[in-house]
């Protein structure tokens, strides 16, 4: 159903290249420990990335710490890269302390950034334009007789270029000159836009060849600041760059670096290129949510490609057309990039959405099914009441299946109570929460309370005494996400709540609502729909709604 994609030639092969622990751990809030970076390298080279650039070792202990560490944990098929600057003025390379801990880090290739535009080297480094060059060549060529290879970034290359080719064009061609393999375009700042960047790769690319009598390696590095990280490194590569760097989820300083989730299957899927194995691509939306994970950010649910949202149809008549050909409203097929088709139930959905998703819970109904009328009427109302099923597709299965019939219930509440206390604690106040809960399960009545934090932890703590003995599987399951939202703010302290509230076991997650006044009843009928879903997952051993 979807176009033949476009083949890839042998002479169009790019090499990508991940900062993520390096350019992308400079995000404002993101903190990698070292297991963490360890456990990142290794995802990325699964995903078959050929250099991953893991940090500049000699400027914090840990980026020394991690390439040591790496030597008892080899990759398997990626090239581990160390980063570091050029020398400093005045002094020479052999004399610098500065490079040694890049050499004992033990790497092959090295990437060294050296400054490309006259007014850094002037009021950045507070040194002359012949010393910047000095620099340049002198750190590389001491690299090269250390026996390592180099990549060499060109910082601010595209504002130096503007400001002066001639001397940007100089800090290219003593690089070159001094036996750096590749040469990559930086644009550091982010302002840089597609035509410009299109036309000065080209040039570059052009003068430098024609000078060497040689292809020319040539790299590319963009920031986001301008929203063009992504647009700007795919015009770079159609004009000559064969080396892409990026980030898992655009991750990095400011606004981020180019995506590589988004990189990646463009230029692999739209364009034609080989970036990495079509096998190993599939692995792409599990890399990008696992590294969110680790470091421990939000997945964006709509992030191009990768995100939760991406393949998602919410509108029924987007859903019935999908169903017929999915080239209607999709551009690749989401397995292609390991990601799947979610069909959204709403209050905008019709009969389509409900069959559709139906089926993914491995339920077959049909049009002429009164149930399927009914599941839709009640969804409806249940919508019009502040329920938000489409960010809670856990809750909706469950409602799926008591208008089937087909819901197991494991336990009956048969009430609860909540005490909250705010004690003097020294100088300061702390709250307290004790909770009640009334459980009946397979006849036995169960009373059991529990402490916590707030009345939700304590609600929840409660309830899961009450019920571990007859469900021990429940140990594993934990509150990753506690969403609250107010549907009628001028109604003030007696408006609607809706809570949203997402579960995991650890290897799935799930997504369960309440609705109230109450905003403790409205999170005891989350934490409840939570557990009892987990329960059913466990028990038929399926996961179709929960995300990976």
């Amino acid at each position: 159903m979807y176009p033949v994609t476009t083949p890839v030639l042998p002479d169009r092969s790019l090499w990508m290249y991940d900062t993520t622990l390096r350019d992308g751990a400079q995000r404002e809030g993101l903190a990698l420990s070292i297991d963490d970076k360890l456990r990142i390298a290794h995802q990325l080279d699964e995903l078959g990335v050929p250099f991953i650039e893991g940090g500049w070792p000699g400027a914090n202990p840990k980026d020394v710490q991690f390439f040591w560490q790496l030597k008892e944990e080899p990759l398997q098929q990626a090239q581990m890269v160390a980063f570091c600057s050029t020398r400093r003025p005045g002094r020479p390379a052999a004399e610098d302390t500065m490079l040694q801990p890049i050499l004992s880090a033990g790497t092959e290739w090295i990437t060294l950034f050296g400054k490309s535009w006259d007014l850094h080297v002037i009021e950045g480094l507070k040194t002359s334009l012949d010393e910047n060059l000095a620099m340049i060549g002198d750190t590389i060529e001491f690299l090269r007789q250390q026996g390592r290879r180099v990549i060499y970034d060109a910082e601010h290359w595209f504002d130096g270029y503007k400001a002066d080719p001639t001397y940007a064009l100089a800090t290219l061609k003593t690089a070159l000159g001094a036996g750096a393999e590749w040469l990559v375009l930086c644009d550091t700042n982010g302002g840089a836009l597609p035509p410009e960047v299109a036309d000065i790769v080209g040039q570059v690319r052009t003068q430098l060849t024609q000078e060497a009598g040689s292809p020319l390696a040539l790299g590319i590095h963009t920031h986001n600041d301008g929203a063009m990280a992504v647009a700007n490194a795919l015009v770079a590569v159609t004009a000559g760059a064969t080396m892409v760097q990026g980030t898992i989820n655009g991750y990095g300083e400011r606004c981020g670096n180019a995506d590589l989730c988004a990189l990646i299957p463009n230029l692999q899927l739209k364009l034609g290129y080989h970036c990495i194995p079509p096998q190993q691509l599939t692995k792409l939306t599990e890399t990008s949510r696992l590294i969110s994970e680790v470091v421990n950010l939000a997945p964006n649910d709509h992030a191009p490609f990768v995100g939760r949202s991406a393949f998602a149809h919410k509108g029924g008549i987007h859903v019935s057309a999908v169903e017929r050909n999915p080239l209607t409203y999709e551009h690749i097929q989401p397995e292609l990039i390991g990601n799947h088709r979610r069909i959204v139930i709403s209050d905008q959905a019709g009969l389509s959405n409900v069959l559709s998703k139906a089926r993914s819970f491995g339920i077959e109904l049909t049009k002429q099914n009164p149930r399927c009328r009914d599941l839709l009427d009640q969804l409806k109302a249940l919508e019009r009441k502040g329920y938000q099923f489409e960010a809670a597709e856990a809750s909706f299965e469950l409602l799926m299946r008591q208008v089937l019939g087909q819901r197991q219930y494991y336990f009956e509440l048969q009430g609860f109570q909540v005490h909250c206390d705010r004690m003097p604690d020294g100088d300061d106040w702390r709250s307290h929460s004790l909770a009640t809960v009334k459980v009946k399960i397979n006849g036995q009545t169960i009373l059991e309370a529990a402490e916590g934090n707030g009345p939700v932890a304590a609600l929840d703590q409660a309830l899961r005494k009450a019920l571990l003995n007859f469900y021990p599987a429940m140990a594993r399951f934990y509150l990753s996400d506690y969403k609250v939202r107010i549907l009628d703010s001028t109604a003030g302290t007696a408006a609607k709540t809706r809570v949203l509230l997402e579960s995991s076991d650890g290897h799935q997650r799930w997504t369960t609502v309440g609705v109230s006044t109450n905003i403790i009843e409205a999170s005891y009928q989350a934490v409840v729909e939570g557990l009892e879903y987990g329960l059913m997952l466990q028990e038929t051993g399926t996961a179709q709604t929960a995300s990976p």
